[in-house]
């Protein structure tokens, strides 16, 4: 009997990006003929998100500890960090200029004339209330957890980030005494890493759960109220996806379809769930067997989970305009400017605030003071939907941030990104020596 080659295809009904289109399709089904059915199965994609979110922090520490103690050269970890952060305000810059004009020229608000003295803001009012509480010195200084292990038990990606990164630089300075500590800190990841491999198995159910609720809750009259916004954000994903950030990966020598293909697995989980969070940790481990270097993945993609939500960009301009459009509040050049001036800091806290992108939308639109924030009323119904495509943005965002990072300090494999996603002209190079 030959054996199998170990590089053969899994059959299409064992791959995971199958069980869940298979999920997916269950999850429509379910919530179209029976809505109150599908409405219920929302604990089915709660607790599968949860399970994920469970491992982020020890899995993010686990990275980030280990690359950073890796590199061993503090300088080159500063280099490595500025580069990541230039490139992420770059990248957040141009997305929220490509959102504004997109929602100007397409004008999907125009000529609804809503009165916002008539909006029942009933729904909102937590939101409000959060973004409220939420000043820009208050989100600096929320990044400094209460204590070490708090930053663990609340979850949040920048406090988790914070302390693994000083406990890494902590690590390399020891030298070799911080031996020990990393070989514990590597036999820990591959276990952590063996948990989410046996949650990911779940994906499907999770899905399945996650979208029966949407259809059920949301279904179609969501769509048709809507629909003209819901159709141009949508649109303006796509483009930014594809023209942008397609550019930028084949700057790269990356093919942005290869890359989409080699992550298919984790966008339909996040199409799914509405929540780039639960493919973070495979995201981690795809990147890695690309070619890129465990000190790069392990610090830009924590990081860019905060600073370089290209998709969140884009939903924050397009509905803040879209508003404007619709409560004929008028905006001047500067007015337009200021917006995206706030939103380049506000939108850092879309991954560390309860409500995330809704929540720093109201705190834009109370800073800016001139649309309504009662307005935003109208998009809750249809938010669960526009988050469809911010999520699926800011995952192949921070794929192709770390692929452009790891070029660009030289930490990566070529000849491994160039055999899965690279460009022809890349493939060439390698070839040529």
């Amino acid at each position: 009997m030959i054996p199998a080659s170990p590089r053969a295809r899994p059959r299409l009904i064992g791959q995971l990006w199958f069980q869940v289109l298979v999920g997916m399709v269950a999850g429509v089904a379910l919530g179209h003929f029976a809505p109150d059915a599908g409405a219920a199965a929302k604990p089915l994609g709660d607790g599968f998100i949860a399970l994920i979110r469970m491992m982020i922090a020890p899995v993010i520490f686990c990275t980030v500890v280990h690359g950073i103690a890796g590199i061993g050269d503090m300088r080159r970890f500063g280099r490595l960090a500025l580069k990541a952060i230039l490139y992420f305000e770059a990248i957040t810059i141009l997305a929220l200029v490509v959102g504004l004009v997109a929602v100007r020229l397409w004008q999907p608000g125009v000529g609804m004339n809503i009165d916002p003295a008539t909006i029942d803001t009933a729904s909102i009012q937590d939101y409000v209330k959060t973004a409220g509480e939420q000043s820009i010195p208050q989100y600096l200084l929320h990044i400094i957890p209460r204590t070490f292990a708090s930053a663990f038990s609340e979850g949040e990606v920048l406090q988790v980030l914070f302390v693994s990164v000083l406990f890494g630089i902590a690590v390399a300075a020891s030298g070799d005494r911080g031996r020990p500590v990393i070989g514990l800190i590597e036999s820990l990841s591959g276990a952590f890493f063996r948990i989410v491999g046996y949650i990911m198995y779940l994906a499907p159910i999770g899905a399945f759960g996650a979208i029966a609720f949407t259809v059920g809750r949301f279904g179609a009259g969501s769509l048709a109220s809507l629909g003209s916004l819901i159709v141009e954000f949508l649109v303006v994903c796509l483009a930014f996806t594809f023209v942008v950030l397609g550019g930028v990966a084949a700057w790269a020598g990356v093919n942005i379809f290869s890359l989409i293909r080699y992550i298919r697995d984790e966008l339909l989980v996040v199409a799914a769930t509405t929540s780039s969070e639960t493919v973070l940790p495979r995201l981690i481990q795809k990147l890695e067997a690309l070619g890129c270097e465990e000190s790069v993945v392990g610090f830009v993609i924590p990081a860019g989970y905060s600073f370089n939500l290209d998709g969140t960009c884009l939903y924050l301009t397009t509905v803040a305009i879209f508003l404007a459009q619709a409560t004929n509040t008028p905006l001047s050049t500067g007015q337009e400017l200021a917006l995206i001036g706030i939103l380049l800091l506000t939108s850092k806290g879309a991954a560390g605030v309860a409500g995330a992108a809704f929540v720093v939308l109201a705190a834009t639109l109370a800073s800016l003071g001139t649309i309504p924030v009662a307005s935003i009323a109208l998009i809750l119904g249809i938010h669960r939907i526009l988050a469809e495509g911010l999520t699926f943005v800011n995952v192949i965002g921070n794929c192709v941030a770390t692929i452009v990072v790891a070029r660009w300090e030289i930490a990566v494999d070529l000849k491994v990104l160039a055999d899965k996603v690279g460009t022809p002209a890349l493939r060439r190079r390698v070839a040529a020596g």
